[in-house]
């Protein structure tokens, strides 16, 4: 029996792209008891940075272990809303909901999240977007299939883009062949007509077995950027070599190939005597901006400038990510876009 659930034949599913009109942008804010701990000052100023250039164009809304300690960070909490609830840490992306539009109605999407095929505890995580679906005008539907945000790329056109790391992973979905279960169980949820699967690309220090979202990113229905190695002598010249070669010979639903846009790789960025994946890719799209990490690195100017030449209509803004990337993740990481119809009930 397939671990999804059935739609009538009369139902259109869609997965819209994250360039798409957004209601709103949902954060889980670091906490003594999250990973951040070590760092907590600095990781809180990064997420309020983060927050604040977010409400500027849309609302942004914050899960707080408690409402009035994140409160006090900020000077201004318009277009900011807050909701109590327990996390283990801060990951939005990968443990929360992912929405669908099933004929004209939005639907929230709670996948099972397992802390990346069980490397780390994720009982709270897992539980909390059930706890926060009250708080969405949206229909809800719980779904046993492991399956995290950061995996999936949409080009809001019926197309996937994700890796065989992640998905085809024994730690996730184990008992789940690619072609007659996984795609199967992609296409039910998402409505998809079209799954491209990498199977090279990976950056060092990713806990997440190579999310999509460190590598390659949709910015148009026709149009992927991507992490480019430019260094032979980088332990990621083969293999990103390999992905764009994989990248070129993609094509849409009517066999035309895709616009690629490189983006530059950063040099070798350490913490601890270990190399972060810091990577360009991992930007955040929002109503009328795009929201770009940056490492204090050479090749912050690059990205900037290939991402504003991509996003021609929308405002660039850089976000200092030096702290983020130290957990492992960067600014996508930390954030899920709610696309519109769905609302906020507060």
């Amino acid at each position: 029996m397939s671990l999804s659930t059935k739609t009538k034949s009369n139902t259109t599913i869609r997965l819209p792209a994250e360039f798409e009109e957004q209601s709103f942008i949902q954060l889980i804010f670091p906490h003594a008891k999250s990973d951040w701990a070590p760092y907590l000052q600095e990781a809180s100023e990064n997420f309020i940075a983060i927050a604040m250039a977010i409400a500027r164009f849309e609302k942004c809304l914050i899960v707080c272990d408690d409402i009035a300690r994140v409160k006090s960070h900020f000077t201004t909490t318009k277009n900011l809303f807050f909701v109590q609830a327990e996390s283990d840490d801060t990951w939005a992306r990968d443990c929360s909901g992912i929405t669908v539009i099933t004929n004209t109605k939005p639907t929230v999407i709670d996948f099972t999240f397992t802390g990346w095929g069980n490397k780390f505890d994720a009982t709270l995580d897992n539980a909390l977007t059930a706890k926060l679906s009250p708080y969405y005008k949206a229909d809800y539907k719980k779904q046993r299939f492991i399956l995290e945000g950061g995996a999936i790329e949409s080009n809001g056109e019926g197309i996937l883009l994700t890796t065989k790391e992640c998905l085809l992973n024994p730690n996730r979905n184990v008992k789940l062949t690619q072609k007659f279960e996984i795609e199967s169980i992609l296409h039910e949820n998402f409505g998809t007509k079209k799954v491209l699967w990498l199977e090279h690309g990976y950056l060092a220090g990713d806990d997440t077995d190579s999310h999509i979202d460190t590598l390659a990113r949709f910015v148009d229905s026709k149009s992927i950027t991507y992490v480019q190695c430019r260094d032979e002598t980088d332990e990621h010249y083969e293999a990103l070599a390999q992905m764009e070669k994989e990248l070129q010979s993609f094509t849409d639903l009517e066999e035309e190939p895709f616009r690629l846009i490189p983006l530059p790789m950063t040099d070798s960025i350490h913490y601890d005597n270990e190399r972060l994946p810091a990577t360009y890719a991992n930007f955040l799209i929002i109503n009328g901006a795009v929201l770009v990490p940056t490492y204090n690195d050479r090749h912050d100017r690059e990205a900037l400038d290939t991402l504003q030449k991509a996003f021609t209509d929308r405002k660039i803004i850089p976000i200092d990510c030096s702290v983020l990337i130290r957990q492992h993740g960067s600014l996508h990481c930390i954030t899920m876009q709610f696309p519109h119809p769905v609302n906020l009930v507060l």
